[in-house]
């Protein structure tokens, strides 16, 4: 068994499985030492208190099916809808811009494919940390244009067709990353921008509300937006974060207990990334 504390792991997203009394912690675990380049695996971590995990367990190889993607395999999220598993996962290679794919598997442990050859991101534009959402029964990809292109990251919604294979016309503009007033600019030392991450849904008195990450004053943190009208393409108020301490891309899920929790990685410093699980 492993200790939650040895796990090196960044974009730790939770799935809850009641019937069996336990969870599913997917993330960013082929990391690179001392960078956050990561190799082409997504593995799962299986555990009863989440603090005690099982040997992780690859859920898909990238050297398999032909994939396009060779490496940074980022930010899985799996979510179950029409009694399948999809996974999400941000992917890179050579003269591909990065994108997010979708997986589909029957179980939260199987090994997962492709639900198509190519993402549903713009081939042409950089993209990252898609996230399911579902609005009025039409299946959504909600996902992030990257500040490396474009210099403030944005946050957009790309419409997906019933079975998840094929996205239906363009991607719809939600919100940049400087419409929240607490961000600043972050990045390398040749490149530096605004920077949106890892946006997720949750519902608070029966509407959506998205959470989503980027920095201020060098510190990663969580952020949430909310509709107007409670619809994707409503006007989107901002909101601060929540928390003071070093760390980010959050999702939220129910504890076998039935408590609402939050999942993030803290801090957020290559080597030192630990999931970090408390009451939302």
């Amino acid at each position: 068994m492993l200790k939650r504390e040895d796990i090196r792991i960044r974009d730790p997203f939770i799935v809850t499985d009641k019937e069996n009394g336990c969870y599913y912690m997917y993330g960013t675990t082929a990391l690179k030492p001392d960078t956050l380049a990561a190799a082409n695996t997504f593995s799962v971590y299986k555990t009863y208190d989440l603090e005690n995990f099982e040997e992780p367990k690859v859920v898909f190889d990238g050297g398999k099916y032909g994939f396009w993607a060779d490496r940074d395999f980022w930010a899985p999220e799996v979510h179950k809808y029409n009694g399948k598993y999809y996974l999400f996962g941000s992917c890179k290679a050579d003269g591909r811009c990065r994108a997010t794919q979708i997986f589909v598997c029957d179980t939260p442990d199987g090994e997962f494919v492709p639900v198509s050859k190519n993402p549903p991101t713009p081939q042409d534009w950089e993209c990252l940390d898609g996230t399911f959402y579902v609005e009025d029964g039409v299946p959504y990809m909600v996902f992030c244009h990257e500040w490396v292109q474009i210099v403030d990251g944005t946050i957009c919604a790309q419409r997906l067709s019933e079975d998840l294979t094929t996205p239906i016309g363009e991607p719809v503009y939600l919100f940049k990353a400087t419409d929240n007033k607490e961000v600043t600019m972050a990045g390398g030392k040749t490149r530096q921008g605004y920077i949106t991450d890892g946006p997720f849904f949750y519902y608070e008195n029966g509407k959506p509300i998205m959470i989503w990450s980027s920095y201020s004053n060098g510190r990663y943190l969580v952020l949430e937006a909310e509709s107007d009208n409670g619809k994707l393409d409503g006007n989107w108020t901002h909101r601060g974060s929540k928390f003071t301490f070093d760390g980010g891309h959050a999702m939220i899920f129910e504890s076998l207990e039935g408590k609402r929790m939050i999942s993030l990685h803290s801090p957020n410093k290559a080597n030192l990334e630990r999931a970090v699980f408390f009451e939302f």
